[in-house]
């Protein structure tokens, strides 16, 4: 694997994901690109009691200009931290490591950042934390166009793409009728704690 990937900025992202920055050195995070919606930069899937859960971070509507993803603000209009922090508690306080970890990615949830930029780098940087992965994580200063590198995984990881990346099964707490691949980060952190790295 080439030493440099270049990522979207998300929303506690897929296993895929962190996948690719295990596998890496340095990481770029766009932070240049016009904002794209219905993708993992501002919503995320976890797995509850009746299956798949999407959460969604909403953002302030502007002008029908492009805008920066860098400018994209959070629209606290809507309790979406509550909905957010008790979707998480249904999906994960039965699993093993819930209690271990919940506490630290709420105070981040509850902090009110102003751009979702700001609220996806810290949760990113919690999240590699809590996998015990050390990588250089910096921003794109300048937009390049898609597919200007190999390593351009920026439109790649897409929940409305079907993903070519296997995950090695491990229990979850609704996973009764087989493993559910594709899920945020969450998902593994919450039910593997300490081994979560090990399955990326």
């Amino acid at each position: 694997m080439p030493d440099v990937i270049l990522l979207s900025t998300a929303y506690f992202p897929p296993v895929e994901y962190f996948s690719l920055i295990k596998k890496t050195d340095t990481v770029l995070i766009e932070q240049e690109e016009n904002y794209v919606k219905q993708t993992y930069r501002n919503r995320c899937k976890l797995l509850a009691s009746n299956g798949i859960l999407a959460l969604t971070v909403p953002v302030m509507k502007g002008a029908p200009v492009k805008v920066p993803i860098k400018e994209i603000r959070i629209d606290f209009s809507k309790r979406w931290q509550q909905v957010h922090i008790r979707a998480i508690t249904s999906s994960y306080s039965r699993s093993p490591y819930f209690q271990f970890y919940f506490e630290q990615i709420e105070k981040i949830l509850m902090r009110n950042h102003k751009f979702l930029t700001e609220l996806n780098d810290e949760l990113l940087f919690k999240c590699l934390e809590l996998l015990n992965i050390n990588k250089c994580v910096s921003h794109t200063y300048s937009f390049q166009p898609a597919g200007y590198t190999d390593q351009d995984f920026r439109y790649s990881i897409s929940p409305k793409k079907i993903s070519d990346y296997h995950c090695k099964p491990y229990i979850q707490v609704f996973g009764q009728d087989g493993f559910v691949p594709d899920l945020s980060i969450l998902d593994l952190i919450f039910n593997m704690g300490p081994e979560s790295s090990s399955y990326l």
